[in-house]
């Protein structure tokens, strides 16, 4: 089970840290990606991390502005966002994936968490 955390409400400019708490001892072994659903628009994949946390992969939105991490001591994967627009306005999905790459595609991810809602305001 995935259980995402950290979304609020913030200005245009600020930062959020989202998290995303795993359970079971097979979260080391799992790449994990941070999806985003904005009001009316389909799924977009926003950053990856591999099982090491040696890789990493962005969407060109967040590029420079967010961060993904994991500490797989704790089970947990992070998402530092820095510089948030309006338009990162969205609900915020943690994924698990036991494939070899970090995919952009949901498809590719057999676990989900319930979502954290990030509102940025102008």
């Amino acid at each position: 089970q995935l259980q995402a955390s950290g979304g609020g409400l913030v200005q245009a400019g600020g930062s959020l840290r989202l998290s995303c708490a795993a359970s079971g001892r097979t979260f080391s072994t799992y790449n994990m990606a941070w999806f985003r659903q904005a009001p009316g628009k389909e799924r977009e994949f926003v950053a990856g991390v591999s099982w090491s946390g040696g890789n990493t992969g962005y969407t060109d939105s967040v590029k420079g502005r967010f961060t993904i991490s994991r500490d797989n001591a704790k089970n947990t994967v992070y998402l530092r966002m820095n510089s948030l627009k309006p338009e990162d306005t969205a609900v915020y999905y943690c994924a698990a994936s036991a494939g070899p790459v970090i995919y952009t595609s949901g498809s590719y991810y057999s676990y989900w968490g319930q979502g954290t809602l990030v509102t940025v305001s102008s």
